[in-house]
């Protein structure tokens, strides 16, 4: 990804982030995987972030990302899981009474892509989908 620039700055600040739903329960299939797929990728073109890879597992969501540096990335998750619980609520009101007001679990990983390359991220973020795909698979045959 080349740089990008805002008016006086050039930047490249990328990120992968690792965040799970409450408790990790491994509810993220069907279409409330694509609901969340869907909601993450409205809320990051509101915020002008793109999204440069993303996997949507059962029980956890990974996301390779150019955040501009006005936003910080703690202010960008507390955006992103705060809008899209409230998005998903909306849409599938029964998870709600589940565990109160919390889709998402408290905390999540986050690392600056720098030392590796964007390739090797986005195939391990591939690599994580395509696993998902599987268990996914296994439990709607059953």
């Amino acid at each position: 990804m080349d740089n990008k620039s805002l008016s006086h700055t050039r930047w490249k600040c990328q990120y992968h982030i690792v965040f799970i739903p409450k408790y990790r329960k491994k509810v993220l299939y069907g279409k409330i995987r694509d609901d969340v797929r869907e909601i993450i990728s409205t809320l990051c073109k509101y915020k002008n972030v793109d999204i440069i890879a993303g996997a949507v597992c059962i029980d956890h969501v990974h996301l390779s990302v150019a955040i501009p540096p006005k936003i910080s990335i703690s202010n960008f998750m507390g955006y992103l899981k705060g809008k899209s619980t409230l998005m998903i609520y909306d849409r599938h009101p029964e998870l709600q009474s589940k565990w109160d007001k919390a889709f998402w679990a408290r905390g999540y990983y986050v690392e600056t892509i720098g030392n590796i390359t964007d390739e090797a991220v986005q195939k391990y973020i591939k690599e994580q989908a395509e696993e998902s795909r599987k268990e996914d698979s296994r439990s709607t045959a059953l």
